[in-house]
């Protein structure tokens, strides 16, 4: 992530500038965030209180927050506060709508009868939807999945993207046969 910090009535010193580096780094073990993505951080000052304002344009959506405190390093603290809790609840509630959808799948799956011999096979349509391999990884982790199909836009073909046992990440690419 790259950062660009700008100062209203006030100048940025270097400490300034580590500090809220390495605060906002914490998005990472949240989110797949691409290292193109720039975290735009406004510190205005005025005569009683300090203001800090960051906005952050991700793949999931846009984590805005503003603070306002006598003390430019506690604003700076509550406004991570602010962003960290954003990202826990953008996640329960993909999360929970996620869960339901599963719960409802197994009761679904409860219902099915098997005579002797037959095999029961349920079938689900998914639309591949065109995305870089980036945003289908950082799909399949906010919705908990083990695996993502998608259409690749460098190759135009169905792929799969997977969380590998041993760690990691792997990759199915689709190739037509001639």
């Amino acid at each position: 992530m790259k950062f660009e910090i700008v100062g209203k009535n006030v100048s940025i010193t270097e400490a300034m500038r580590q500090k809220i580096e390495r605060k906002l780094s914490f998005l990472d073990k949240y989110l797949l965030i691409d290292p193109e993505t720039r975290a735009r951080v406004v510190v205005r000052t005025y005569p009683l209180t300090q203001k800090i304002e960051v906005t952050i344009p991700t793949k999931v959506g846009i984590l805005r927050t503003e603070v306002e405190h006598e003390d430019l390093y506690a604003a700076i603290d509550l406004a991570i506060d602010k962003l960290e809790d954003q990202v826990r609840r953008q996640k329960t509630r993909l999360s929970r709508r996620h869960r339901e959808k599963l719960a409802l799948s197994f009761v679904e799956q409860d219902n099915v009868k098997l005579d002797q011999g037959d095999i029961a096979v349920r079938t689900k349509t998914v639309k591949a939807q065109r995305m870089d391999l980036e945003e289908a990884i950082m799909r399949m982790e906010m919705l908990g999945h083990s695996f993502f199909i998608y259409t690749d836009e460098e190759t135009d073909s169905t792929a799969v993207v997977y969380k590998r046992n041993s760690g990691g990440y792997g990759l199915l690419e689709t190739e037509d046969e001639e």
